[in-house]
């Protein structure tokens, strides 16, 4: 399966099933809905500070998936299994939002010689 980073697609194996992820703006939107952020802002802001919950992390898997174009809901979301376990459920998220908002300035700079 190609993925294309450029449009903030990522790949993930999900139940032993590769599948697409992306948070397209009808994702953010359900995104922003569910958070009760008023904005992508507000959104972003959110998910910066690093404290996602069991159930954020859910609904960020569910809306990427959907962006994706797969039709699941959250609670098949929550029935799934990844390599990792917790664990790589949050990389997945780290690696989804990695996408959608770009890197950090920090991860753009080039190496210090």
């Amino acid at each position: 399966m190609m993925v294309n980073r450029h449009r903030g697609e990522i790949s993930a194996v999900l139940d032993g099933q590769e599948r697409t992820l992306c948070l397209t703006l009808g994702a953010l939107a359900e995104l922003e809905h569910a958070f009760g952020a008023q904005d992508m802002g507000a959104l972003l802001q959110r998910f910066a500070s690093g404290a996602l919950s069991a159930g954020d992390i859910i609904k960020i898997i569910a809306a990427g998936l959907r962006g994706g174009g797969h039709d699941v809901s959250r609670q098949e979301v929550a029935t799934m299994h990844t390599e990792g376990g917790a664990t790589g459920f949050a990389a997945l998220v780290s690696e989804l939002l990695s996408a959608t908002f770009g890197e950090s300035k920090a991860e753009q700079a080039p190496p210090n010689p």
